[in-house]
């Protein structure tokens, strides 16, 4: 029988009255140490003392996977160990201390760290310039798509809005568009899944505004003919926004810069081993070419030699003494994405990754990354679909469709059986345009260890599927929560705990 939730009563199913722990001397009522908001009355919270508190939520903590404790092959989330170091930076005190309204004389350190991470990243992928201001990816698409609507209305080219939106891109990046108020218009990939420049010139014209590509796309596949892609819209008017969020596979070994994109964003919290997950706070700086560094969002990091001039990106590094500054005076800018100066823990995690791994080594990332997503493809494409069996970059499909088709088990039900198998599922069902997809990216932070032990994993569950199917479709059978009845789920979700 599958493990239950109910093998960990809920916390409001245990204690007995009176058992809550009190420390106040006698007489001494809650209400005269607490401020009377804080407190009420119609909470029908249980009694229960402090040790047997502790021990449900470290039970409770027990069950939690993370990337601490096993591997999570989360395709285009790039989910790579988080380096301790990188806290324990953000963890400076007179860092973490910083109150974000500080006067600027008082914040040089912090302004530096900031100045230095978005010089980094221009450098890094071709861009003009960096503004860290968006909080996560989709945040900054949405910020990179402002800004593009600004640039427009300043040339006088409101008719522009139209975004092109390949089939292959990121799935946030089509309500992105919607949210500023453009139009979507979905582009077909070719047999290769690749982009075809000659179906981006049927498709282009006068309203043409942006056209929103992944590359390497999400098949893990890497766009030969990006520069015929990037002229066709550029001809016709248009920009090229690169969306970050496969980024990791190309980091040192080419620029979206150089490939012709005006507009890109970063994922912090994917290439630059920002914590995931929780619905915590995220980063997702957003960069631009030469023509559009006036719209960034405010404030913006200023430089200045001991001269009062500006330093830019070409000479930083020569210049030991500068001051930093804020700067909010400018006209075209969309204006700031959030308040404050976004996540700044993660710009330092951010910046102590890139100086702890340096060009080169942000260079080897990248290359772990391909190799070890290319291991694990051609280790399993004997025994499941691969739709697009080639060298991919970070990550790559396979497809459940003749598995499905042979014995009944889905995508669905093999992400399933990894779980017991002490995996996080890869992505499923996404991207669209494969059927039965699974979406899987090792990171380069996995050992060959660990790759070898989940490509044995997968062949038996495979392997399995073809003879006793019904073990498959029965899993997971070792988590907390075993098989559910997913479209009641979805249709009668049961969100809240009542007492009987």
């Amino acid at each position: 029988m599958p493990l239950q939730a109910f093998d960990t009563p809920l916390i409001f199913e245990t204690g007995q009255d009176g058992r809550a722990n009190c420390y106040l001397p006698g007489g001494v009522a809650l209400d005269t140490l607490l401020p009377k908001d804080v407190l009420r009355d119609d909470l029908p919270l249980p009694d229960n003392s402090e040790l047997d508190v502790v021990r449900h939520f470290t039970r409770l903590s027990q069950k939690t996977f993370g990337i601490d404790t096993a591997f999570y092959p989360l395709g285009s989330c790039t989910m790579k160990y988080n380096p301790r170091i990188n806290d324990a930076m953000a963890n400076v005190p007179a860092l973490r201390d910083l109150h974000p309204f500080a006067p600027d004389h008082a914040s040089q350190g912090a302004l530096a760290v900031m100045w230095e991470l978005e010089r980094a990243l221009a450098s890094l992928f071709g861009m003009a310039a960096f503004s860290l201001n968006p909080a996560a990816g989709a945040h900054a698409e949405l910020a990179a798509l402002l800004i593009a609507k600004a640039y427009f209305k300043k040339k006088g080219e409101p008719q522009r809005n139209v975004v092109i939106v390949p089939d292959t891109a990121h799935g946030t990046n089509p309500a992105s568009a919607a949210m500023v108020g453009f139009k979507v218009l979905s582009l077909k990939s070719d047999a290769q899944g690749r982009v075809d420049p000659d179906e981006m010139r049927k498709v282009v014209g006068p309203d043409t505004a942006v056209c929103m590509m992944t590359n390497p796309n999400t098949l893990g596949l890497f766009e030969p003919r990006i520069h015929d892609v990037a002229d066709v819209v550029h001809e016709a008017g248009g920009l090229m926004y690169y969306d970050g969020a496969n980024a990791n596979a190309l980091m040192g070994n080419t620029r979206p810069g150089d490939m012709g994109f005006d507009l890109m964003h970063l994922n912090l919290h994917k290439t630059f081993t920002i914590p995931h997950g929780g619905g915590g706070a995220g980063a997702g700086p957003v960069g631009v070419a030469p023509h559009l560094v006036e719209f960034l969002p405010t404030p913006v990091v200023r430089a200045y030699d001991a001269d009062g001039k500006d330093v830019d990106a070409s000479g930083w590094r020569e210049s030991a003494d500068l001051t930093f500054a804020l700067d909010f005076e400018r006209p075209d800018s969309i204006g700031p994405m959030r308040s404050f100066w976004s996540n700044f823990a993660h710009m330092i995690r951010a910046l102590a990754y890139t100086y702890a791994n340096g060009g080169e080594g942000l260079t080897t990332v990248s290359k772990l990354a391909v190799l070890n997503a290319n291991y694990i493809r051609a280790s399993i494409r004997d025994v499941i679909d691969v739709p697009y069996d080639e060298i991919n970059r970070h990550e790559f499909v396979a497809s459940a469709q003749s598995l499905k088709r042979d014995t009944g088990v889905r995508a669905l039900d093999i992400a399933k059986a990894l779980l017991d198998r002490g995996y996080h599922a890869p992505t499923v069902y996404f991207p669209l345009i494969v059927p039965e997809c699974m979406m899987i990216e090792p990171t380069e932070t996995e050992s060959k260890e660990t790759l070898d032990q989940f490509i044995a994993d997968f062949r038996d569950i495979i392997a399995t599927a073809k003879s006793d199917p019904e073990k498959v479709l029965e899993a997971p059978v070792n988590t907390a929560v075993g098989r559910i009845d997913e479209t009641r789920a979805a249709r009668q979700p049961d969100l809240r705990w009542r007492p009987a």
